[in-house]
């Protein structure tokens, strides 16, 4: 379910979401080296947030004015993170990565709590 709470978002992964994509067919990400493949070289944008994740497992950027630190791993077909924002620390929380087109989708909790939308660009 999506949320409009910018922190909610965030920890969904490192950013606030809308839903306008709901509709389309994404399909799962189910390895690291699809994943790599997917985000190498790529920011992940919305309004406001501009993130990194980097092949080595480092995830920058800013959001809402701050910044946007932390760590990831691919844990058994997860996007495993652990995060910060500005000073918050938003914890660890393994993600189901999903991709359409230049869209990617990071939903909390493998897939069952929020989800956030983002382009690659």
């Amino acid at each position: 379910m999506p949320t409009n709470n910018p922190l909610n978002a965030l920890a969904a992964f490192a950013v606030a979401i809308s839903a306008p994509f709901g509709a389309f067919a994404f399909e799962k990400v189910t390895t690291r080296n699809q994943f790599v493949e997917i985000v190498s070289g790529k920011d992940l944008k919305l309004t406001g947030i501009t993130v990194n994740v980097t092949p080595g497992g480092q995830i920058k950027g800013r959001a809402y004015g701050f910044g946007v630190k932390g760590e990831w791993k691919w844990q058994n077909g997860y996007f495993c993170r652990s995060l910060f924002w500005g000073k918050k620390d938003l914890g660890p929380n393994c993600q189901e990565v999903k991709v359409h087109g230049n869209k990617i989708r990071f939903t909390s909790d493998k897939g069952t709590g929020q989800y956030a939308d983002l382009t690659l660009r």
